[in-house]
Order: C-alpha cells, then structure tokens, then sequence
C-alpha cells in the first residue's frame, strides 16, 4: 500500500464488510492481494446490526458460515440475530486479520489515472486496480408506489424499520409482500394485532421438502440468466418459493397466511380493490424487499438497455475491474462465500495478467 497526499494506492478495495465483502477479503488475503476494506457501518456485522430484535437465530433460514472460519456451534438459537452475527463478524475480522475501515462510506467511484478505479471517500481517495463491491441492499428499502398512498392517515413502514409486534397491539395491519419478510412480521403480530391481512402481487408458493444443493444450483442459474442478459435480477423467492421456515410455520399455525390478492389503491382508512372490496387498516407494512445499493457505481455508467448491469459471474462486463458480489446470483449468504472466491480469483488474474504486460 502507497500513499500519495489524500490518495492511497491499492491493488484492491473492497466496499462493505458484509457477509460478501468478508468472504471476498478472506480470499484476497490467502492470494497475496494488497487491500482494504471500507464499510459505512459503526461497527462490523453489516446489515444484520439492524435486524428487529425479535429475529432470533431460531428464525433464520439459511446462513452459512463465512470461509475458513466457523461459527461456534453451542449458540442458543433465542439470542438476537442482530447480536450473535455481528459479534461473529467481528471476531472474524480480526482472527483472519483483515484490514477494515470504518465508518467510511464510499461516495463514488469512477475511472482514475494509470488505469486505476478512483474511489472516493469522505476520508480521501483510493486509487485500486480493482475494486469489489459488497454494498448489498439494507440501505435501499424498496416502496413499491400505488395510487393514494400519499393520503393514508394511519402509519406506513418497510420491513426495514419493524421492531417487533409491540407496536401494532390492537391495530389493524396491512402486510404486504410475499417473501420470508413478509411471513417474518405475520407470525408475530397475529394474535398481538387487532387484525392482519396478507396481500402480495402473485400467489405465493409453499416448497415442500428440504431445499438441497441441485435446488440451489438451479435458482443461481436462473438469476444467473438474467444478469448475464443485463437485467435487473429477481428476488430470491421469486425463484426458490416460500419454504417453511420456522416464522412460515407459526404463521401458518396462526392462520396469518391467508393471502389475498394486491389491492389496487390505498384510501385515507385503507386499502380498496377494483372489484369494489375495501379493507380498513391503521398501518401498512411494506415487506416488498429491497434493490442493490450501487448509486455510488453511477459514474462508471454501468447500466444497459435493461436496465441491469450485465455480468460475466461476479465480473462487470462493461468494466472488468470491478466485482459485484452479493448481487443477482451472489445475493445469499451460501452464494456471497462462493463470489467472494470467485471475484478473488478474478482480481489475481487480472494483476498477474496486467504485471506480464508491464
């Protein structure tokens, strides 16, 4: 690592500490690869800091361990998840030694000197030959828009923002989505909340059966597919359907999940449908997922015809210096251990192949 006034010079930067970003540095790090990484966050553990405090480890579904290091296997699965995988990052980071900075948020990056990626942050510049970008989706809650919205009287929050069912004893709540978010806020606020009502744009598919590695490998080829062509990539479910996780079955065993198709606009008292049926409502919870977080790529013009961003695996095919991870196929924490290698790999072929040339 060189310095230069405000601008420090890298073989490679990682942008965010998350479950992607990790699994990428563990791989710099085994090659040799001179990085840095910078997260925005306080502190380590990514979007899971932020997590409701009623998302125990029970609830989960899903999470592996990160690369090289294991979680401890005694953990009580009613601890906070927003306590346990932070702290497990944490230790983490500094048993595979890797150098995060923080809080540094990334402002832009754009094309630099010498062939260089110039990432700026309040804190000075980075000039990289490579970059990663592990930025995910938390800080991009996505509200989806329809008619009346604007003019509802009662309160309208993301999944983002639930803190558990306290808030809601005796209301009449509106959920909408049809993801694991979504089945997450009904199996707790059902029998706390005057009334629930489940609403989501296609009807929702119950998987049976254990969700195994050919299951896997065919959801990423099937989000895979749609990056490759430069389109927006699909959230998980969309692709898996809804397996029944513990929150799906208490949900289930409450009777919350008897889904109705979306409704058409929202009223100042509620939701209204073309067919003339009305449901009144004191709050809407919006668990309608959530997009990348990549307004800081803006300079680097990445977006196509499609919409996307058109990816060779983790590699941007319209600037092979960078790296998403964490996005379309990459978006789970199974699929983040495996870009993040990926990317690794790449970033050393391109320095061995760009030091040949020199």
């Amino acid at each position: 690592m060189s310095t230069t006034g405000l601008q420090r010079d890298v073989d490679a930067v990682v942008i965010g500490a998350g479950q992607a970003g990790l699994s990428s540095a563990y791989f710099l790090r085994r090659f040799g690869i001179d990085f840095v990484i910078l997260d925005a966050e306080a502190g380590p553990g990514g979007a899971w800091r932020h997590r409701s405090p009623t998302l125990t480890m029970e609830k989960l579904h899903g999470i592996f361990d990160l690369p090289g290091i294991k979680r401890t296997p005694e953990v009580d699965p009613a601890l906070r998840a927003a306590e346990v995988l932070p702290a497990y990052f944490a230790g983490y980071e500094e048993e595979a030694g890797l150098p995060v900075l923080r809080p540094v948020p990334v402002r832009s990056v754009s094309d630099g000197e010498d062939g260089r990626l110039l990432v700026a942050t309040a804190s000075g510049d980075w000039a990289a030959r490579a970059v990663v970008n592990a930025t995910g989706t938390w800080s991009r809650p996505y509200w989806p828009y329809y008619p009346g919205a604007t003019g509802f009287q009662g309160r309208q929050l993301h999944y983002a923002g639930y803190r558990g069912p306290g808030e809601f004893a005796g209301l009449r709540v509106v959920v909408v989505g049809g993801g694991h978010s979504a089945a997450h806020v009904l199996s707790e606020i059902a029998g706390v909340a005057a009334s629930t009502l489940w609403v989501t744009r296609r009807p929702p598919v119950l998987r049976e059966g254990p969700y195994d590695d050919e299951d896997r490998r065919a959801v990423v080829a099937l989000v895979e597919e749609r990056v490759r062509a430069g389109l927006p990539p699909q959230s998980v479910v969309s692709a898996t359907g809804l397996g029944y996780s513990a929150v799906v079955r208490e949900a289930l065993a409450k009777g919350a999940l008897n889904r109705l198709p979306m409704f058409s606009r929202v009223t100042s008292t509620g939701v209204a449908w073309d067919d003339g049926r009305v449901a009144g409502a004191d709050v809407i919870v919006w668990a309608t997922g959530f997009r990348s977080a990549l307004d800081h790529l803006a300079p680097l013009r990445l977006r196509g015809p499609g919409g996307g961003i058109q990816m060779d695996g983790t590699r941007v095919v319209a600037e092979p210096r960078l790296h998403l991870v964490g996005y379309g196929p990459s978006a789970s924490t199974v699929g983040a251990n495996r870009a993040g290698r990926s990317a690794a790999t790449e970033i050393r072929r391109l320095l061995n192949g760009s030091k040949a040339v020199a």
